[in-house]
């Protein structure tokens, strides 16, 4: 277990400074917003299909809670001890890979100012969670878990743009991008409906699934 979940602490530490990092570098290189977007979700579609095809074989490469509690409810895990403490390494290392990419570019780390929570925007993390989860349980339901990483990746660089949250569609990098007032930050009043809207997307995920992609006997 101390195995799984430094590979989900490090894991996730490494994508959220990854989100936030080439964030940062997107607003030192362009004053164009669309461009600094563009940066930003093509840096996040590369890391994060790399991190997922290294820890796979470690922890399952969750690095998002609702991908855990996902697991739990469906039995990809056995105990809930087990989804906690992944839960919580992820959590961890949300937080400290955002306050690793602010020292990377000698930012302080402190509270976003940056108010994200409008109605449009919680739908937005309704659906883009939804369909982050229905990806990975579809692909692992038909026998393809191989492929998840560079389809995650790819999901979560699409729907950067066809969402307008930009698809944070992951508890723990919502908390991780609470403490870096930057172009990836979100006020910490924020983060909460964020979260919540994010639980809803991976509920409906679990039942689509079920209704799509039921287990064989």
């Amino acid at each position: 277990m101390w195995r799984r979940a430094l590979a989900e602490g490090l894991g996730t530490a490494l994508l959220v400074a990854i989100v936030v990092g080439s964030g940062i570098m997107a607003q030192q290189l362009s004053d164009d917003v669309g461009l600094q977007l563009l940066e930003n979700s093509l840096a996040t579609t590369l890391g994060l299909a790399v991190l997922i095809l290294m820890f796979q074989q470690v922890s399952g490469s969750h690095f998002n809670p609702v991908v855990t509690l996902v697991e739990r409810v469906v039995g990809g895990m056995d105990r809930t001890a087990d989804a906690a403490v992944y839960v919580g390494a992820q959590l961890l290392g949300g937080l400290a890979g955002a306050a690793l990419a602010n020292a990377m570019f000698a930012t302080p780390t402190a509270w976003s100012t940056t108010e994200r929570a409008t109605p449009a925007h919680l739908l937005a993390e309704v659906v883009a969670t939804a369909g982050l989860v229905l990806v990975i349980l579809s692909l692992v339901r038909t026998g393809r878990a191989a492929i998840v990483g560079p389809a995650v990746g790819a999901y979560i660089g699409a729907a950067y743009w066809f969402t307008s949250s930009t698809s944070f569609a992951n508890p723990a990098v919502t908390v991780g991008r609470m403490i870096t007032d930057t172009f990836a930050g979100i006020a910490p009043a924020s983060a909460l409906p964020f979260i919540a809207a994010q639980l809803v997307g991976g509920a409906i995920a679990v039942a689509l699934a079920h209704a799509l992609f039921p287990r064989r006997p």
